[in-house]
């Protein structure tokens, strides 16, 4: 792995185009000049000089750059070798059922909706109207629930105009929040969509407020022009006084640690507030919080659905294949189209869905055979139920309560 890692750092070190693009760079202007000096001129005479000139520097132009690619192709042969060494080529496994490939309007949906989060507008654009061209993204059925914007993004390329506008948006807000340490336009935002954000129960207008204060109170000065307004412990006072006052009702202790910590000034690192006032995380935060609120108003999640999608796909990729190893070893086959036979280590954020496994037959629960709540509290399977019950009073398998199955309620996941 070492030495992957060097022919790596080598690649990164050499593979770079900054000299050919020079080249590349002097040739076009070796070409415009003479364009300009045979614009200049109706003597035919001096017109095939120049062009006589233009030749060798051409050429030497073209080797040179040639050589600078030669020299990356040559890294890239090497890097691409020590790869092959280093990972086995293994084929995929093969699977009898493909959920996708009948929906190939979901996979494009996917797609474009992937490059307008990630801001490339113009690739999205581009994509949207080959897709709508190829009638790929309206053969979506109408029996299919889809969110607004979704069904928004079906339909042709300028109905993605709007969403292009709400990204960019959000990218602005995003910039001048990481890069210019700028909340203005993120606390517009957010009062702006403030009645919005009380109904999900947000806190994210007062948390804006409060990272406000914190930045004003490390002594962190506006630039000129943006505000007239500077830093300072007296400024963040003030800006408590004015913007901070109307969380009082449900962030009223918050807001007296902020305003306390000012007797600690300027010991703060020794003081009780130092986890608020010295937190290097905070911006990372307040960017993803905001990014999470943004895009829940537009009723999508926090993260690409196809980044989520492709990176859960990595991640279970070798435990299937290992298990089509062992399946071929024992001739043994996968019958059950819409379970997993092996249990998924995915992250617990990528678990979007409850699910319930009946403790008497030790079953997950489906649509077909779901959870069924007796009147004691006990939950088990429908099936289990109809088991134990044989359509009479029956008593429950963890306690000495008895019921009858009519009794018993169906618990939606």
């Amino acid at each position: 792995m070492e030495g992957l890692l060097a022919e790596h750092e080598r690649l990164s070190q050499s593979g770079t185009f900054s000299k050919t693009i020079d080249d590349i760079q002097k040739t076009i202007d070796l070409l415009v000049k003479a364009r300009e000096s045979i614009a200049a001129t109706l003597d035919p005479n001096e017109t095939s000089l120049n062009l006589v000139k233009l030749q060798n520097p051409v050429k030497s132009s073209l080797e040179d750059v040639h050589k600078d690619l030669e020299e990356v192709r040559k890294h890239q042969t090497k890097y691409s070798k020590l790869l092959d060494k280093k990972f086995k080529d293994k084929a995929l496994p093969q699977m009898d059922y493909d959920a996708l490939s009948s929906q190939p309007a979901l996979i494009n949906r996917a797609i474009a909706m992937h490059l307008l989060r990630e801001g490339q507008f113009s690739v999205a654009s581009t994509f949207l109207t080959e897709a709508t061209q190829n009638n790929v993204l309206d053969s979506v059925g109408e029996d299919m629930t889809m969110s607004g914007t979704e069904h928004d993004l079906g339909l042709d390329s300028l109905k993605s105009e709007s969403l292009q506008k709400q990204f960019a948006n959000m990218y602005h807000i995003l910039h001048e929040m990481k890069n210019e340490r700028n909340l203005v336009p993120a606390i517009e935002w957010a009062r702006e969509k403030s009645d919005d954000l009380e109904k999900r129960g947000s806190n994210l207008e007062f948390e804006l407020g409060k990272v406000q204060f914190l930045w004003l109170f490390v002594g962190q000065q506006l630039e000129k022009g943006r505000s007239n307004l500077y830093g300072g412990r007296q400024h963040a006072l003030q800006y408590a006084r004015q913007e901070l006052s109307h969380f009082r009702p449900r962030h009223l202790r918050e807001i007296q640690q902020l305003c306390g910590a000012i007797a600690f000034t300027p010991y703060l690192r020794q003081s009780p507030y130092r986890r608020m006032f010295l937190n290097s995380d905070a911006w990372d935060e307040l960017a993803t919080s905001f990014t999470k609120e943004f895009c829940a108003l537009l009723g999508l999640s926090a993260d690409s659905p196809l980044y989520i999608a492709a990176t859960a796909g990595a991640i279970a990729l070798p435990h299937f294949s290992k298990l089509q190893e062992i399946m071929k070893e024992k001739r043994t086959e996968w019958t059950t189209k819409h379970e997993i036979p092996v249990e998924i280590p995915l992250p617990p954020s990528y678990r979007f869905h409850n699910i319930f496994v009946c403790p008497v037959s030790k079953e997950q629960t489906t649509d077909k055979n779901p959870p069924m709540m007796m009147p004691c509290g006990h939950v088990v399977a429908q099936e289990t139920l109809v088991n134990l019950s044989r359509n009479t009073r029956f008593k429950c398998p963890y306690c000495p309560n008895e019921s009858h199955p009519r009794d018993a309620m169906k618990i939606y996941m």
